[in-house]
């Protein structure tokens, strides 16, 4: 499941990918860094400051921004499904967030024997038997015990037969046959009625039994993070939702590894304002992938910067479920006026970044799998005029584009007081009024993220989504037409994601995924991919295990347990 994010900003968020000159920079600006291409050093793109726990000074505290807390904090729903949600949820919910596994930096999934100590797969006959072995010691923070019954839910919950659970994506749970006890509660057995491949598409998060109701799941998190539900090295302590602030800290009741802090803080702070609080010593990170929070932070005392990959593809997410974008036509043009170069430029100005460019919603270029996708060949404003003319639009007499007298108008939503992401919406509105469209710009605040996009209460967002190291989940989210959140889509290519799970051979599935995207945006237009990008962060000097950290963990802290502070 892909995490929804903003293009620019900050925050900590999910990164959630030819080369193209950034310039600026020289040799006051940022290093020199560019995304990877398949082959190339990944070691690159990672930035930690790793030390072993045991060499940390025990205690301390660290202190976080986030764009947005709240208000709906259930990750698994569509209004709840967010970078800052998750990064929130990491330390003191392992069960929803991790689950049966762990992700090494390239994207290799392991069991997470927190929870699972072993995970078996066998296939006979077609069908799939997977065996987890449940660690004794799990338990949910209210008592409850982590078993089959985690998995029944989490399952019952997400595989989308009860349309009234506003679900993310059914991903591979729709081809689970059954989730029994084996020879104990502890021990889980799940049958498939089709195999499903990779395995960790399964489980990567556990839904408390208790969250069993359409009502729970959509709206009772809405205000409330219920840390009863949770089990992770860390507690909610306190949260107040006036002063937009979740202090957590350890966790008695958590079975695994004793964490090196004593206390987290997230604290919800718009773009200038989590600069102002780092530089004032208020925060101890800070995210700068414009040229404007960098040049503001760049000589903050007792600081230094971490630079890697941004696990983000993304920059023109468009509703299709509200005119006029609900035209292909438009959203065409929309795809066709883009001068995705041009607004590359504009996003890297100073940041000496280079990339190749992007192409997929699933998979970053470094990725031996990728492919560019992107449906446009022709592009520029006089092409995106001919495709709305082709499709019956003709100027007014403003020479807005119009069809049956309704104009191709409509406003990109931009998020938080980022000058750059400003401009970046600002130079994207101006291709698009070339092309014959009316578009505006609907300026929103970082805090109202999450409920702009879970409401749809857009037109075209400069926002995208996590990348992750296999397209499997990714293009069923995506492109499947009963999952996807514009609707688009068709019985055929829904079948091919449908038998994509069922390939074993990593390689054959994934070019098969690539094949999905490709397809659907060439006929549908409904995902705009601009960049990936670099994250790079400013992190207050002495803390380490903290910062870029591939998919070992999008959201900086590869491992709860043992972010900390270096001894003096």
């Amino acid at each position: 499941m892909k995490n929804l994010t903003k293009i620019g900003g900050v925050v900590a968020a999910m990164a959630a990918l030819a080369l193209t000159g950034c310039g600026g920079g020289g040799p006051s600006g940022p290093e020199a860094g560019k995304g990877q291409e398949a082959g190339s050093d990944l070691t690159k793109l990672i930035s930690i400051n790793a030390k072993d726990a045991k060499d940390l000074e025990p205690g301390g505290t660290v202190t976080l921004p986030l764009g947005s807390i709240g208000p709906d904090f259930n990750g698994f729903s569509r209004t709840g499904i967010s970078g800052d949600n998750t990064a929130l949820h990491r330390p003191i919910d392992a069960a929803g967030t991790w689950g049966c596994w762990n992700f090494d930096f390239d994207g290799t999934a392991t069991p997470n024997k927190d929870f699972c100590e072993d995970v078996k797969s066998e296939v006979k006959d077609g069908k799939q038997t997977i065996t987890i072995k449940v660690n004794e010691k799990a338990t949910y923070n209210d008592g409850t015990p982590i078993d089959v019954k985690a998995f029944q839910n989490t399952w019952n919950m997400l595989k989308g037969e009860n349309k009234d659970i506003d679900a993310v994506s059914s991903g591979a749970y729709e081809f689970v046959d059954s989730v029994k006890a084996g020879s104990s509660d502890k021990e889980v057995v799940v049958t498939t009625t089709q195999p499903v491949y990779p395995l960790d598409a399964l489980f990567a998060g556990l839904i408390h039994p208790a969250v069993n109701t359409p009502e729970l799941f959509n709206t009772g998190f809405t205000g409330d993070l219920h840390p009863e539900w949770m089990a992770g090295p860390f507690k909610v302590d306190q949260y107040d939702s006036a002063a937009k602030t979740v202090t957590l800290a350890q966790n008695e009741k958590w079975w695994g590894a004793k964490p090196v802090l004593d206390k987290v803080v997230f604290r919800q702070l718009e773009t200038s304002a989590a600069i102002a609080a780092f530089k004032n010593g208020e925060i101890d990170a800070v995210s700068a992938n414009t040229i404007t929070p960098y040049k503001q932070l760049e000589g903050t005392k007792n600081s230094e910067i971490r630079r890697g990959q941004r696990l983000f593809a993304g920059g023109l997410n468009l509703n299709a479920q509200k005119a006029p974008m609900s035209d292909v036509a438009v959203r065409k043009a929309v795809f066709t006026a883009v001068d995705r170069e041009a607004l590359r430029k504009v996003r890297f100005n100073g940041l000496n970044w280079e990339e190749p460019s992007s192409g997929s919603m699933m998979l970053l270029p470094f990725s031996k799998y990728y492919q560019d996708n992107y449906p446009a060949t022709e592009t520029g404003p006089e092409a995106a005029r001919k495709v709305l003319t082709d499709a019956g639009y003709t100027p007014n007499a403003a020479g807005i584009m119009e069809k049956d007298g309704q104009p191709a108008a409509f406003t990109i939503s931009n998020f938080g007081d980022d000058p750059v992401t400003l401009a970046f919406s600002q130079t994207l509105q101006k291709q698009l009024q070339a092309g014959g469209m009316d578009v505006g710009i609907d300026q929103r605040a970082s805090a109202d993220f999450g409920k702009v996009m879970g409401t749809r209460d857009f037109f075209l967002s400069v926002s995208g989504y996590g990348v992750g190291p296999d397209a499997t989940d990714a293009v069923k989210q995506f492109y499947d037409s009963r999952t996807n959140e514009n609707g688009l889509g068709d019985a055929e290519l829904d079948a091919e994601i449908k038998r994509l799970s069922t390939i074993e051979d990593n390689a054959e599935r994934n070019k098969a995924a690539m094949e999905v995207e490709k397809k659907h945006m060439a006929k549908y237009f409904s995902m705009g991919i601009v960049m990936n990008g670099p994250q790079i962060s400013f992190v207050r000097t002495g803390l380490a295990n903290y910062g870029p950290s591939l998919f070992k963990s999008p959201s900086h802290v590869p491992d709860w347990t043992t972010i900390g502070w270096e001894k003096k």
